[in-house]
């Protein structure tokens, strides 16, 4: 990675700079099934959260600034779910295509290996070729397949599973 290219851990400052990118996703794409853009204070209260959790959320910063970000949260809340988590990862339209978003996730992942986490899940809105991609890229593989969970632009949307689970001494 060049110097201009550097992934480093999100601190409360880069709230506004996340929403940039997330709302760009909320707004134009089936991605999140969120249907409203989110304030700083409601993403840097989703920071919090995960770093609460001792989770790692990474940034990518380029020439350009802020271009992506990937985090991971915890599964579900149950105590026996407390090494799974949902990983997500979102890059701004001009750094998409660029490898950046492999770099991005293979340094969140890891991170995830040096914690006591062994599945990885992450949620992919369907159609998503780029993202099924980048997580088959990452040794995920295909496990759960939902028909018609979300409806967004006036269209039922699929989601789909992947999973990475990590093998000792990985």
């Amino acid at each position: 990675m060049s110097d201009a290219n550097i992934i480093r851990p999100a601190v409360p400052n880069d709230a506004e700079a996340l929403c940039g990118i997330y709302n760009h996703h909320v707004r134009h794409t089936i991605v999140t099934f969120e249907e409203d853009p989110i304030d700083r204070d409601e993403m840097a209260r989703r920071l919090d959260t995960v770093r609460d959790a001792g989770l790692p959320w990474q940034i990518l910063e380029t020439a350009d600034g802020v271009t992506g970000y990937a985090y991971a949260d915890r599964w579900k809340r149950r105590a026996a779910y407390r090494h799974s988590v949902e990983t997500t990862i979102y890059l701004a339209p001009a750094a998409m295509g660029r490898g950046l978003g492999t770099r991005l996730y293979g340094d969140l992942l890891t991170r995830l290996q040096a914690l006591p986490i062994h599945a990885v899940m992450g949620g992919i809105a369907l159609p998503n070729p780029a993202s099924i991609a980048l997580h088959e890229r990452c040794g995920f593989k295909k496990v759960a397949h939902f028909e018609q969970v979300g409806r967004k632009f006036g269209t039922w949307i699929d989601v789909g599973y992947w999973q990475r689970l990590f093998q000792p001494g990985e």
